[in-house]
């Protein structure tokens, strides 16, 4: 299980990056900002700054994470696909060290404008990073271990958020003097994956079906799965390589106009769609409001959002170690966390990886990411608003919607646990092509996914 641990500690340095995120949504990050702002403001122009442009400049800052989130997922359809996985990742890795230095010293600086464009160079970096971590990790691992090792990466992403729940509190960097610092941790594993990155090989499936090179493709399985006998893996990519001959990398255009991918992508959008529409970024988004009307003191009030942190970290873990805990979902409806952690958490990282071939795997990721990303950004816009229109009902949207994709995986989803690529998309085009004749299906998928 050498595979495993290697994986595993990669996956970890790339997405305890977002530990940021959970940070920047606290009380005390918003007063130490607001402080910070209103100081340079007035060390420019002598006067302070204007309460309204005050919140103006913090909505932004909040704003420009799922910006710079989607800007990355753009490029990291394009990127792996002229530089392969592994040189966009060690790229990306730079970028996150880039913002870490600029919110290092901002204060320094006196310059608010140096932490806008550090959160906006994060957001890049978890955009790009994540869909193209998950790429390699996918195109990387062994069918029978696929779906796990690609779920460590909601693992991590839950355990980054508890660590920046715990270290943003007043007692540890949460402080005044300490800001500025805690905003740049972010920086230390991009530098530790960055140096880790240089032993590792590029992905397999890369090498193999897009270079050409089944030489290394075989030295790079060896290193990571630590095995000799991989006749079946290189069977399979030697199928995929045949099948996808003289295509091109498609476009997010192909990803969502061909037919021949239509049931991948709607399985693809509708539980990537939920990671925001089940309603837990509204939880975060507002935690701290919803503990203050229910009568919390504020001092109190992040040791309740490590609780929420913790909660969906355990949901996650818990989802991989029975086959039946995902199905908790539809009895557990209302337990948004829980939800989250189960399902589309987890559920969305996977999805690319195991539902399109090669030429398709890049452009799908663009899609998810541009879906996820976007749609924060609606629900941390537009859930103020709803709160005040619809009060104490407002988290019905998100269990209409959580019903919905619920019911859509169970009566159209095929499974993929343990299959091949190839074994999936046949099953996929049961659905794509269920008007022709099965001679059409198996014998015209080369030729329709070309346009």
């Amino acid at each position: 299980m050498s595979e495993f641990f290697s994986f595993s500690l990669n996956c970890q340095f790339c997405q305890v990056w977002l530990l940021k995120f959970a940070y920047l949504t606290s009380l005390t990050f918003l007063q130490h900002i607001q402080s910070f702002v209103n100081y340079t403001w007035m060390m420019r122009y002598n006067t302070p700054v204007h309460e309204s442009t005050n919140q103006l400049i913090w909505s932004f800052i909040v704003a420009v994470l799922s910006l710079g989130c989607w800007a990355g997922v753009v490029h990291s359809g394009s990127l792996p696909v002229t530089y392969g996985r592994k040189k966009a990742l060690l790229f990306n890795n730079m970028v996150a060290v880039i913002a870490a230095l600029l919110m290092v010293f901002s204060r320094t600086a006196k310059s608010f404008e140096m932490i806008l464009l550090g959160r906006f160079l994060y957001g890049y970096n978890i955009g790009l990073g994540l869909s193209v971590h998950l790429m390699y990790l996918g195109e990387s691992s062994p069918k029978k271990l696929r779906g796990f090792l690609t779920l460590t990466s909601s693992i991590f992403i839950g355990l980054g958020k508890v660590v920046g729940q715990i270290i943003g509190i007043k007692e540890i960097m949460g402080t005044d003097e300490m800001w500025p610092y805690l905003l740049g941790v972010s920086g230390i594993p991009a530098i530790l994956q960055f140096v880790m990155l240089l032993f590792f090989p590029k992905a397999p499936r890369y090498l193999y079906i897009d270079k050409g090179d089944t030489e290394r493709s075989k030295k790079a399985l060896q290193w990571l799965w630590q095995e000799d006998n991989l006749k079946m893996e290189l069977n399979d990519m030697q199928l995929e390589r045949e099948r996808s001959q003289g295509e091109k990398a498609k476009t997010v255009k192909d990803v969502l106009t061909s037919s021949c991918v239509r049931w991948q992508l709607l399985t693809l959008a509708i539980p990537c769609a939920g990671v925001q529409f089940c309603g837990i970024n509204a939880l975060y988004f507002y935690a701290f409001d919803i503990f203050r009307e229910s009568g919390v003191p504020e001092d109190k009030m992040h040791y309740l959002a490590i609780g929420i942190g913790a909660t969906e970290l355990i949901a996650i873990m818990l989802c991989d170690l029975n086959s039946w805990i995902p199905y908790v979902n539809i009895t557990l409806i209302f337990c948004v966390i829980c939800i989250y952690g189960l399902g589309p958490s987890g559920v969305s990282m996977v999805l690319p990886a195991d539902l399109f071939l090669q030429a398709w795997r890049p452009s799908a990721y663009v899609v998810s990411g541009t879906i996820n990303w976007l749609g924060m950004f609606v629900v941390g816009m537009l859930f103020g608003y709803i709160v005040d229109g619809l009060g104490q009902f407002c988290f019905l949207i998100f269990v209409a919607y959580s019903l919905g994709s619920a019911a859509f995986v169970i009566y159209f989803v095929p499974e993929t646990k343990g299959k091949t690529m190839i074994e999936i998309m046949e099953d996929f085009n049961r659905l794509n092509y269920k008007n022709r004749t099965a001679d059409t299906e198996n014998t015209d998928v080369a030729l329709e996914t070309k346009f």
